[in-house]
C-alpha cells in the first residue's frame, strides 16, 4: 500500500532545487562571539559541562538562584553548535515528547506533566521577554495534519481528549493550502517557534551578564571525585568544583554507566530561499503555525522570520556503534527524499530552491523523552534523552538538575518521570539490529494504514513503543 509521499516527483526538479544549497545549518550562519579556553586553573562552585540549551539554562538559573556562587560553563566546541543550533526551532509545551507518549508511560501523572509543560512554556516566554533575548520568539501554535485516511481518526481522538481544535479537509486547507491535507488539529497555545541558534547565543549573553564564566574549546575528559572537591580534567586546565551539571546529551557521557541509555539518531533538514509575497500567497499559512504530519515517519516544518520554509524529519538514521560523526551529515539520498516530499506537499512552489541542507544527531532513549539522575555522592546531576523535542523541555530539565543538586524535594523531583530511568539499549550488535527492525516496522505501519506489527505491539507492551 502506497502513501501520499510515494508519489513520483520529477528528478530534474529535485536536482534543480538542491543544486546551489550549502551543507550546514542556516541558523549558524551568523556572527558568534568567541569565549577562549581558560589560561590557568579554575575553581568554582558549580561547573556546567555542555554549551547547549540544557547547559545554558542550568547555568543561568543557577546564577539567578545563587548569585553568591561562582558558576562556570565549558563547551568542547562553540556555544550552540550541535543540536541547539541545528533543530527546527519548535518550542513545544510537552515534556514527554507528546501527549500519547506521556500518557502511555505515566497515566497517573499525565495531567500534572501537561500542566507543568504549559507552565514551563509560559515561563520561558516571560523570561525571554524579561531578559530581552532576541530569539525571534513567535507563539504560533501547532498544526498537526493528516495526510492518510487512518490519520484522520487519530486526530479526531486527540480532539476528543482536548488536545486541540479539529479542522476538516476544507478548514485545514483554508489555513495552509496543500493537496495532501485531509484534516488537521490546531493547538493555538502549546507551541512557539524561535531561531534556535539565536536562542543559544542570547542565553549565553544572559549568562555572561549575570556573572557566569563561559569557556569554549574546552573538552572535559574525566570527572575525578576522589577528594573533598570534584576535579574535572579537560584537554587544557583542570577545573576544581563542588558540583557539576552534565549536559552533554548525545555525546558519550563522562559517566560510563550512562552510555547505554542513549543512542545518536541523525535527523535531516532543508531550508528554502526566502519566499516572495506571491509565493506565500499560493500556500496561505497566514498564522505561521508550526506544522507536523501524523505518520510514524513524520515531517516537521515552519516559517522563519524572513519567510524561509524550514523542512525536516522523515528519515531518522542510526549508524552502527553509536558514533557521532560529521561524515553522516552528507546523506544525499535523504536530502533528495526530503526535497521530493516538499514538492508533493507544496506542488505550487516548484519554483522554490533550497539554500541550506544540514543534519545533526538527536539523543534518543527508550522512552523518547528526558531522564535524570545523580552520581558521585549526589554532586553530579545529569540529563539525557530529549529525542528531538528539547528546545522547551531543556529549560524544565535544567531546573530539575538544580533541584537535585540542592537536595530539594519539589513537585518536579517528585515526578515518577524524574525518579525512574528508562531501560538501557543493548550493546552492539543487538542495538543496531533492534533499531533497524523498529525503523522498518514503523515504515511498514505507515504503509499499512497505521497497523502495528508484532514487533511494535511487543515494544508497546514493554513500554518501549513510540507513538507520539
Amino acid at each position: 500500500m502506497e502513501t501520499v509521499f510515494d508519489a513520483h516527483v520529477d528528478p530534474a526538479l529535485v536536482d534543480r532545487s538542491l543544486a546551489d544549497s550549502t551543507l550546514g545549518s542556516m541558523w549558524l550562519d551568523t556572527a558568534r562571539p568567541d569565549h577562549p579556553a581558560p589560561s590557568g586553573p579554575v575553581t568554582c562552585d558549580l561547573l556546567v559541562i555542555g554549551g547547549g540549551y540544557a547547559g545554558l539554562w542550568s547555568a543561568l538559573h543557577a546564577a539567578r538562584r545563587h548569585p553568591d556562587r561562582r558558576i562556570v560553563l565549558i563547551e568542547a566546541d562553540r556555544i550552540g553548535w550541535a543540536a541547539s543550533g541545528r533543530n527546527g526551532g519548535f518550542v513545544d509545551a510537552s515534556l514527554t515528547h507528546g501527549f500519547d507518549n506521556g500518557k502511555s508511560r505515566w497515566p497517573n501523572e499525565i495531567d500534572t506533566l501537561e500542566a507543568m509543560g504549559m507552565e514551563n512554556l509560559d515561563g520561558m516566554q516571560a523570561e525571554i521577554a524579561e531578559l530581552g533575548l532576541d530569539a525571534e520568539w513567535q507563539r504560533t501554535g501547532m498544526l498537526s495534519v493528516a495526510t492518510e485516511p487512518h490519520q484522520v481518526q487519530w486526530l479526531e481522538q486527540a480532539a476528543a481528549e482536548g488536545q486541540g481544535q479539529l479542522l476538516d479537509r476544507e478548514q485545514i486547507r483554508d489555513e495552509v493550502r496543500s493537496p495532501t491535507y485531509l484534516a488537521g488539529l490546531y493547538s493555538p497555545d502549546t507551541c512557539a517557534v524561535v531561531n534556535p541558534a539565536k536562542l543559544a547565543l542570547e542565553l549565553a549573553r544572559a549568562c555572561r551578564d549575570i556573572g557566569v564564566e563561559i569557556y569554549e574549546h574546552t573538552t572535559a575528559t574525566r570527572i575525578d571525585s576522589g577528594g573533598a572537591a570534584l576535579r574535572v580534567l579537560t584537554d587544557g586546565q583542570a577545573i576544581t568544583c563542588r558540583q557539576v551539571v552534565l549536559a552533554t546529551n548525545v555525546f558519550p557521557s563522562l559517566l560510563t554507566r550512562n552510555r547505554l541509555f542513549t543512542v545518536p539518531v541523525y535527523d535531516y533538514v532543508l531550508a528554502t530561499e526566502p519566499l516572495t509575497d506571491a509565493q506565500l500567497d499560493r500556500i496561505g499559512w497566514q498564522r505561521r503555525q508550526g506544522i507536523g504530519d501524523s505518520a510514524n515517519q513524520f515531517h516537521y516544518y515552519r516559517l522563519s522570520m524572513d519567510n524561509r520554509i524550514v523542512w525536516g524529519g522523515y528519515d531518522a538514521v542510526y549508524h552502527f556503534g553509536r558514533r557521532v560523526d560529521s561524515a553522516y551529515e552528507a546523506r544525499q539520498q535523504t536530502y533528495r527524499r526530503l526535497a521530493a516530499h516538499f514538492f508533493i506537499t507544496f506542488p505550487q512552489l516548484d519554483d522554490v530552491r533550497f539554500t541550506h541542507r544540514w543534519a545533526g544527531a538527536i539523543d534518543t532513549n527508550t522512552r523518547f523523552c528526558a531522564h535524570w539522575g545523580l552520581a558521585r555522592e549526589g554532586r553530579v546531576a545529569y540529563v539525557n534523552g530529549f529525542t528531538g523535542l528539547g528546545v522547551g523541555a531543556a529549560r524544565f530539565a535544567a531546573d530539575v538538575c538544580l533541584d537535585l543538586l540542592d537536595g530539594a524535594r519539589t513537585p518536579r523531583t517528585r515526578l515518577e518521570m524524574v525518579r525512574k530511568k528508562p531501560l538501557p539499549f543493548p550493546p552492539e550488535p543487538l542495538a543496531s539490529v533492534g533499531i533497524q527492525a523498529t525503523r522498518w516496522s514503523l515504515d511498514r505501519a505507515d504503509h499499512c494504514a497505521g497497523r502495528r506489527n508484532l514487533l511494535l505491539r511487543g515494544l508497546d507492551a514493554l513500554g518501549l513503543g513510540f507513538d507520539s
